[in-house]
């Protein structure tokens, strides 16, 4: 789906509002079901089990993983950062602007950072990753442009690709942001099971709201 939807033409919808919905989930259901196609092909699968082993390796040697991003990504990163805490991976949310005024400190070498862009060409973040790369952080990219200067600086770059954002503008991060949650997921899903994470465990870090409610009965039952 590497072309505009023909539903979109320069910048203006011409569906009507009945049908404006439709043609945004069909977008991105299109989207997100490429996401789960690419780790089929062998070269994206690899990519995913070198992010896992990776972050496995600086565990081992009592480092850490951080998360970051800029705009839209940075939420997608706070996201990230608690749901990997929540499944067996401690991760700490580092604002991007703020590593080049002493955030940068956050991270030592050999720490992980997972950098999220879509672009992979974010001025904020190319100036954060420069100071983090030379302070010894190894970097796991979440990237839709695998030919950006964030994708040549990281050791492993997952790609988050889309053709469609899923709206007549084509601008504002709508599907980008799912592919980039959906890449996230998948590698929090592997480290869960790669360290064999039960639910005795998911109810000490997640012991609150329903869920905390619904883990305790099963556990009791």
């Amino acid at each position: 789906m590497d072309t505009i939807s023909p539903c979109y033409k320069k910048g203006k919808s011409i569906l009507n509002e009945k049908n404006v919905l439709f043609a945004y989930s069909t977008n991105l259901k299109a989207q997100s079901d490429a996401q789960f196609y690419r780790l089929e092909e062998e070269e994206v699968y690899q990519q995913m089990v070198k992010a896992k082993e990776l972050i496995l390796h600086a565990e081992k040697n009592h480092k850490r993983v951080h998360v970051t991003g800029v705009g839209k990504c940075s939420y997608v990163a706070g996201y990230a950062a608690s749901l990997f805490s929540s499944v067996g991976t401690p991760a700490y949310f580092l604002d991007t602007t703020e590593t080049v005024h002493g955030s940068a400190g956050q991270v030592v070498a050999g720490d992980v950072v997972i950098a999220i862009s879509n672009s992979g060409n974010t001025k904020e973040l190319e100036y954060a990753l420069a100071a983090l790369k030379a302070n010894g952080a190894v970097i796991l990219a979440v990237t839709g442009n695998e030919d950006s200067s964030l994708a040549s600086c990281a050791e492993v770059t997952l790609s988050s690709y889309v053709s469609q954002e899923g709206d007549s503008l084509n601008k504002p991060p709508r599907s980008s942001v799912i592919a980039q949650m959906i890449q996230l997921q998948v590698l929090s899903v592997l480290l869960q099971e790669a360290k064999e994470i039960n639910l005795e465990d998911y109810l000490k870090w997640h012991p609150g709201g329903s869920l905390g409610a619904t883990t305790k009965k099963e556990l009791t039952q």
